[in-house]
C-alpha cells in the first residue's frame, strides 16, 4: 500500500518539484493549496488535492477533520510544509505566514490525534546567524529569518520528532528571483552589490527534493539539517554561467555600494508601508544582500541523510537556461 504524503505549498516553486518528486518515488501524494492557488504545474492526474486554510486555525482543524473522516480516520503518513512566505510587507505578516501557518498546522494534527510519522519542515538557512558555515546565535538578521526560526520552535515545541530542512539559495526551472538576473544578463546588464566579494551557496531544487524524501524516512527526530551543493562560489559566478549559457557576449557589469542599496531599499519599505504591499526592495532585502558570508556545511546531510547532491552550479545553471529557452522566458 502506498504511503500517503502531504505538500502544503504545492503549487509554488519548490512544492511543485516536490510533488512531481513524491510521485515518482511512489507516494500517494496531497496537494496541499489555497483556493486561489495556480495548478499549471500540477497537471499530473495522481495529484490529490486538498484546500487548507493554514491562517485561520478553527478552518483548518475543520479541513483536516473532514479528510480523516474520509480516510477511515486516518491522517497522512508524512508531512512536507513547503507553504511559506519569502515576501512580506513587514515583520508581522512574515510572522503570520510563517509562523503561525506552522503552528495552526502541527496544532491540527496533534489536537485530532493524526501525527504523522514525520514532519519535515521547508525552513531556510536564513533562519540563524551563520558564522563560516555554522550557526553563531539564534536571533537572526531578517524579519524573515526570525519568521522561520519562530517556525521551526514552534513546530518542535508541538512535534518534537519533526525534522527542519536548512536549504540555503534554491534555484532551477519556475523559479522567478534568480531568473530576474538572467533576463537583466540577456540584456546585457550584470548588476551587483557592495564591492566586498560575497562568499555564496546554491542548491539545485531537485537536490532538494531528494533530500527532503531522504528526510522521511532516514532523518533523525529534531535534527535540522543544512542543505547546498556541497561548494561555495563567489559574487560573480553565477551571473558568468547564465551569461555562457545564454551566449550573451558583451555585459555591463554594475556594483553598486551598499549605501545606495540601503536608500532604495529603505525607500521601498516606506512605499510598502502606504501601500500595505510587499515590495520586491525593502529593508528586509536590504540586510539579505548586504550579508557577506552564506557558507553553508552540509556534513550532517551528508552523514545521517546519505545527502550526495548531484547538481553542482555549472549543471545546474545548464539545465536551467535550457528549460527558459524551452518554455520561452528567454
Amino acid at each position: 500500500m502506498k504511503q500517503s504524503l502531504l505538500i502544503t505549498g504545492a503549487s509554488g516553486f519548490v512544492g511543485s518539484h516536490l510533488v512531481e518528486a513524491a510521485l515518482a518515488a511512489g507516494y500517494d501524494v496531497w496537494a496541499g493549496i489555497r483556493p486561489s492557488s495556480s495548478r499549471q504545474w500540477l497537471q499530473d492526474g495522481r495529484i490529490h488535492f486538498i484546500t487548507l486554510s493554514l491562517g485561520d486555525a478553527d478552518s483548518l482543524k475543520k479541513e483536516i477533520r473532514h479528510f480523516a473522516d474520509s480516510h477511515d480516520g486516518q491522517g497522512w503518513n508524512y508531512v512536507v510544509h513547503a507553504a511559506g512566505a519569502t515576501k512580506a510587507a513587514n515583520e508581522e505578516a512574515f510572522m503570520q505566514t510563517n509562523c503561525e501557518g506552522t503552528r495552526n498546522l502541527a496544532q491540527s494534527l496533534a489536537d485530532l490525534h493524526l501525527e504523522p510519522q514525520r514532519f519535515v519542515l521547508m525552513s531556510s538557512l536564513s533562519a540563524v546567524p551563520m558564522k563560516d558555515g555554522l550557526p553563531c546565535g539564534t536571533v537572526a538578521p531578517t524579519a524573515y529569518g526570525r519568521s522561520k526560526y519562530q517556525a521551526e520552535q514552534s513546530l518542535l515545541a508541538i512535534l518534537p520528532a519533526s525534522i527542519i530542512l536548512r536549504p540555503t539559495g534554491v534555484y532551477g526551472p519556475r523559479e522567478r528571483d534568480y531568473f530576474l538576473m538572467a533576463k537583466s544578463i540577456r540584456r546585457h546588464v550584470d548588476f551587483a552589490v557592495g564591492f566586498k566579494p560575497q562568499q555564496i551557496t546554491f542548491i539545485y531544487v531537485s537536490d532538494l527534493c531528494q533530500a527532503t524524501l531522504q528526510a522521511l524516512t532516514a532523518g533523525v527526530p529534531g535534527h535540522i539539517y543544512q542543505l547546498s551543493d556541497g561548494l561555495t562560489y563567489n559574487s560573480r559566478q553565477f551571473s558568468l554561467l547564465l551569461q555562457q549559457e545564454m551566449g550573451v557576449r558583451r555585459v555591463l557589469r554594475i556594483t553598486a555600494p551598499l549605501w545606495l542599496l540601503k536608500a532604495v531599499c529603505y525607500a521601498g519599505q516606506w512605499i510598502s508601508a502606504l501601500t500595505h504591499k510587499s515590495t520586491p526592495l525593502n529593508k528586509d532585502k536590504y540586510n539579505i544582500l548586504k550579508q557577506r558570508d552564506w557558507q553553508c556545511s552540509i556534513a550532517l546531510a551528508a552523514k545521517e541523510l546519505a545527502f550526495r547532491p548531484a547538481y553542482q552550479l555549472p549543471r545546474g545553471v545548464a539545465e536551467t537556461v535550457a528549460w527558459y529557452k524551452l518554455n520561452k522566458w528567454i
